[in-house]
Formats: C-alpha cells, structure tokens, sequence
C-alpha cells in the first residue's frame, strides 16, 4: 500500500455506486495506508479503570501500531501456519486489538474469544475452543495463569500454546515475514453468542467486513474523518469488532474501555462521550439494558460539564425497546442530547453484523402493531393505547448493495408488506459459512427463494446465482421501514397460537414491582397431555429479596391470563443474576429453560 493516501468512500463504490471495494483491500492494507498517511495520529485509545487511579488512560498511534503488529505478527508465524487458527484469550485492552490484528497480518485466522475469568461462559469458551483448535493462544501477563488453567482441561493434541502479547519486545518485528493476505480470505471466526444454538463460528472474509463496515458508514453517515468511536462493547462480539475496524477506514481513532467498568459505574461512558462530542463527532454503540442502565445510574453529578450534542448512538437488540430510547433520552437532553441521536438497528453474527437502521436525520420511532395479529403473522396496526398494542421499533432501510426479502419459511416464498416472515439476507457482507459446519452452512447460508413478488419485491438487484442467509429472525415492512418482530427459535407456541415472549415478559414486569424489569424469560415446557405449558421465570428486583412472593404469583398469572389469553402454569422468581445471559447480554432463554428441566434453576 505504499504510496497511497487514505481510502476515500469513492473507492469503495463502483459507477452504480454500489459498494465495491478495491480488490487489495483488506484489514491489513487499510491499517498500512493509516500507518503511511496519519502515523501520529491516535489509533486507539484504552480507559483503564481497573486500578487504584481514577482512570489510567493508554493511548497508541498508527505508527506504533503497526510496530506491534509486526512484532506480535512475527511471533505468531513462528507458532502458527498460514490458515490456523489464532484464539484471543485476553482481557479488554490495546494489546487484545492488537494481538488480533497481528494475527490476520501474520496469515493466520484470528478467533476472538475471552479471558476465562468472565464470570459464568466457560461452557462457551470451551466450545469455541475445542471448535476452532488453535494452534497459538495469545493472552497478556495478567491472564496467563487463567488462561493456561483452562487450557489444561483441553486434550494434549488439542493444547495450544501460549503466547503473551504484551511480553513481545518490539525487536521482534525484524523476524516478520511479509505475507499476502486476499480479499476473499477468512480474517476471522466469529461465534456467535449462543442465545437460540451452540456457538458456532461464523467465517468471515476480509471483503464481507470491508463492505459491512463501508455499509455502515454510509448509512450512519460517517463520512466526517473527524468522527470517533466510543465504546465499551467486549471485542469479541462482532459490535465490538466492528467499532475497532472504523478507525481502520477512515484513520480515525476509537475510545476503549471494558464492560466490566460501565456496568460499575456507567457515567463513566458518558464522561468518555462527552470527551469526544467536544472534539468531533462521536458514534457508540449498546443494547436497550444499557441505556437503561447509563439512565438510571449514569446521570452527571451536581456541576459536572456534559455535552452529547454531537452523538450518534446505535441500539440494537432483537427487538428494540422504545422505552429505553425514551428513558435515556429523558434523562440526557438536557445535557445537549439529539432527538436524532438514536439509530435503531438491525443486525447479525452471520451478516458480519450490520443490516438495517434509520436515516441519518430520523428520530426513532414505534407504531403499534394488534398483538392478536401479530401472533398469526400480520402487522395490524392500532392506536398506542388499545389494549392490545405492541410497540415495535421501526430499523428504517437496508444498508447499501445488501437485500432483505421476507419470506414464508416453509414455502421460501417472498411475503408482502404487512406480512411477517423470517428475514432472508444477501450481500457481500455475508459470511462465507459455518466453520466446520457444512450441512448447516448450506441449509442457512444457501437458501433458495422460490418465488419473488411480481410487485413490490425487496430481492431487486441481487445477486440471481447466489443463496440466500436464513436468518431465523422474523420481520416485517411496513411503509418502507423494516421492523424486527423477534426469533422463530423463541417463539411461544401454545394450541397453534403464537406469541412473543418478550411481550409476555413485559406483560409479567409490569404486573408486580417484585419483578426486575428486563431480567425475565418466558418459554414453554412439555405438559403431560402432549402439548407446551407457560413456564415465566423472573429475577427480583432490587431490594425484594424478603419479600412475601405469592402476591407477585399470582399477578402476573392475573396479567398474562388477561393480556395474553395464556395460563400460566409456573411462575420461578430467581434472584439477581440467576436468569443466563449471552456473552452479549441478551436472555439466553434456550439455556434458562433447559435448566428449568434439568433442575438447575431454582428459585421459588
């Protein structure tokens, strides 16, 4: 990449201006044109808030970046071949962005994964690992006696060895072996997280992360070079992949701090935004628990200068919740906040991750949907306060050169506006597959649609000869705007009708105060005449833990018989972190409810 300057979004669409990127670009040369062009430049930034300081703030530019990409590059391809796998078992920080950097450099396929001391995912760790058998692990100083632990519960042929990213002096550069990287090459596994399957590994090409993340610039419209990422996200989910590839782009920088820290003490984002919006534009990322979260326990104290007039901040959750854009907006517009800071936004593992959000200049908004309705597969709308409403959150249009069709899943035929169906994807932001999975990977990444609507169709342009991604998501358009109903896998099925758990689960946290709001999971149960029984299981809220549960019972039995026409046949109040989540932080349902089975639940 020598000799040329900073990529230009011109570069990357073709005379249609279809997104197209250059065929040598690649995650590698994207970062050498950086190191090239704006080497003393911030690349990234790490607010670290784990010491006894108030916070210790850990800077390195591009220059210094691609020194260490070199150095830690040359040591993975003296323990790893070409197209091995790399894991990245290590705490949030600039070495981990760096440790999975310097693996796509050195040939290798990077696997992002975790340390093992986060707290209840060692079951998923172990799957990931055991999966993708790396031939190197590269971890830091502080997590290496953990991460060897856990390693020894691996097979010896299967045990990796053991590299520490921060012990690599920088001399080692001089060893690195120049290696040419392709655009149809895998840079990545990504796993997902779990909440409806195992985890898989999602393979991921650098030309399906390139074009994601030039998708997602232009329609969050982050052309501005001044504009800069902030985010707490764990850089092993692909939301936190995607906020340390923007500065790979555009030669911008991006703001790190770890989850653990935010969910301490969430007015700690916000102080990391306020920093940004001074200087530049500012776009973060987060699902609906943790604006609700920044709201509650994040707000400035007496005296403290905030300024988020310059912010753009994504949500995405499957759905989005209007009531934590609402309760976040309430709280942060006196400090400068847009109405047309919020982007809901659809995405997926599979897709890299971007799909779908509004313009740029759009509020975010809900319609109400008639919930009887909305169960037999049609968006009806009513008024926001008929008793049957169901607020969905508009995920506005499709990102550039990519289709979402909605589809009948058992006749793979494309569906009308109204209509709900499971979202089909295609693009070259698509994965290439499952890792090792082929059977699936052809039943979910090769899907064939059937029959297109002569009028109206979603699928115009796409690609003839390719397959379609299933997403297993359910959705529908209405009036342009893409909404995002939920997931087959979760879907509540009780005597042929459908219902949504998540509108059950609302229905039961509202019905007591016992009940944390956001921490319940409703899923159906094998009953004994052969059909599927109600099972809520909820977390207490804070400060309920002695309270009498049977008045809690039997109102949210009351309140779902009444919303929802369903008995409820067993209600389990949990305490505080009882109910799994996804390394992501979503409800993990599959797994609640297979320990309710299992016995392994608890509660009441």
């Amino acid at each position: 990449m020598a000799g040329l300057g900073l990529l230009q979004i011109e570069d990357c669409l073709d005379a249609d201006g279809n997104v197209a990127l250059p065929p040598d670009a690649t995650l590698i040369s994207l970062i050498d044109r950086n190191v090239a062009n704006v080497g003393d430049a911030t690349a990234y930034r790490y607010l670290d808030y784990s010491g006894p300081a108030d916070v210790n703030v850990v800077e390195v530019t591009w220059t210094r970046f691609g020194v260490r990409l070199h150095a830690i590059g040359a040591h993975v391809q003296q323990a790893a071949g070409r197209g091995e796998r790399v894991a990245i078992l290590a705490p949030q920080g600039i070495d981990y962005v760096a440790g999975f950097y310097a693996a796509i450099k050195a040939g290798t396929i990077a696997v992002p994964l975790f340390a093992p001391e986060l707290p209840g995912h060692a079951e998923r760790l172990d799957t990931a690992l055991r999966d993708s058998e790396p031939t190197l692990v590269l971890t830091t100083t502080a997590a290496k006696e953990s991460v060897e632990g856990f390693l020894a519960n691996l097979p010896d042929r299967r045990r990796p060895h053991v590299d520490i990213i921060d012990q690599i002096p920088d001399a080692a550069s001089e060893d690195f072996v120049t290696t040419e990287l392709g655009i149809d090459d895998v840079c990545h596994l990504q796993y997902t997280s779990g909440s409806t399957r195992p985890p898989v590994g999602v393979e991921v090409t650098h030309r399906a992360v390139g074009t994601n993340l030039v998708q997602m610039i232009l329609s969050i419209d982050l052309l501005d070079r001044n504009t800069h990422g902030v985010s707490w996200l764990p850089l092993y989910h692909d939301m936190g992949l995607s906020m340390i590839g923007f500065p790979a782009v555009y030669g911008g920088h991006s703001t790190l701090m770890s989850p653990a820290a935010f969910v301490r003490r969430p007015q700690c984002w916000i102080q990391a935004l306020s920093a940004g919006s001074r200087k530049g534009r500012v776009v973060t990322a987060a699902p609906n628990f943790a604006y609700e979260w920044a709201a509650q326990r994040g707000l400035p104290a007496q005296g403290d200068d905030i300024d988020l007039h310059n912010v753009v901040m994504i949500i995405g959750s499957e759905p989005v919740s209007i009531d934590a854009i609402k309760t976040f907006t309430k709280a942060f517009a006196p400090y400068g906040l847009s109405r047309t800071a919020f982007k809901p936004s659809y995405g997926i593992a599979e897709g890299t991750l971007f799909v779908a959000t509004i313009a740029p200049g759009a509020e975010a908004t809900a319609v109400y949907f008639d919930r009887e309705q909305l169960g037999a597969g049609h968006a009806v709308r009513v008024s926001a306060d008929s008793p049957d409403a169901v607020a969905q959150v508009s995920c506005g249009q499709v990102a550039r050169s990519e289709w979402a069709v909605i589809v009948n899943p058992s006749t793979a035929s494309e569906l009308p506006d109204g209509e709900i169906g499971e979202i089909w994807l295609q693009g070259n932001n698509i994965g290439r597959g499952y890792w090792r999975q082929p059977d699936d990977t052809r039943a979910t990444f090769g899907a064939e649609l059937r029959s297109l609507l002569g009028e109206g169709s979603h699928a115009g342009g796409s690609f003839v000869d390719r397959g379609w991604l299933r997403t297993g998501d359910l959705g529908v358009y209405l009036d342009g705007e893409l909404y995002i109903t939920g997931r087959i896998a979760d879907l509540v099925t009780i005597d042929g009708r459908n219902h949504y758990p998540q509108d059950i689960e609302a229905t039961a946290a509202e019905a007591s105060p016992v009940v944390r709001r956001g921490y319940a999971a409703a899923f159906t149960v094998p009953a004994d005449d052969g059909g599927q029984r109600l099972v809520i299981a909820a977390e207490r809220a804070a400060g309920t833990s002695r309270v009498d549960p049977q008045p809690a019972l039997e109102s949210i039995g009351k309140a779902v018989l009444h919303r929802h026409h369903l008995d409820v046949s067993h209600v389990v109040l949990l305490p505080a972190g009882a109910i799994p989540r996804t390394t992501s932080g979503k409800l993990a349902r599959r797994a609640c409810r297979a320990r309710y089975l299992n016995g392994t639940l608890g509660g009441h």
